[in-house]
């Protein structure tokens, strides 16, 4: 399963997140780090103070996952306005007013 427009891809399959019964939500591209994380966990009782190899490669990896993200999203937003201070048509490409106008005015 690999996700559009990521540079780091899926190491852990489908299968292994299921068996290891990672939660939907953490499914991503980290998951394969997530797993002995959770199983450190379990063997250490949850303290704090233990796992932190693990943690802190999974914690990296979701950073990096959502810097890349940011990065995504201020190419998308830089190439709108650009677009936008283009001369638009009337017709097509027209924008919506969000607050619509009262009838009587």
């Amino acid at each position: 399963m690999e996700f559009e427009g990521s540079s780091k891809k899926m190491i852990a399959t489908q299968e292994e997140m299921v068996e290891a019964r990672v939660p939907l939500a953490y499914r991503d591209q980290c998951a394969h780090l997530l797993i002995p994380l959770n199983k450190c966990r379990q063997a250490e009782f949850y303290l704090p103070w233990k796992c932190e190899n693990e943690r802190h490669s999974y914690e990296k990896c979701e950073y990096e996952l959502v810097m890349e993200r940011m990065l995504q999203m201020q190419k998308i937003r830089e190439n709108q306005n650009a677009n936008s201070k283009q001369p638009v048509t009337q017709g097509q490409g027209a924008a919506i007013p969000l607050i619509p106008k009262p009838a009587n005015a």
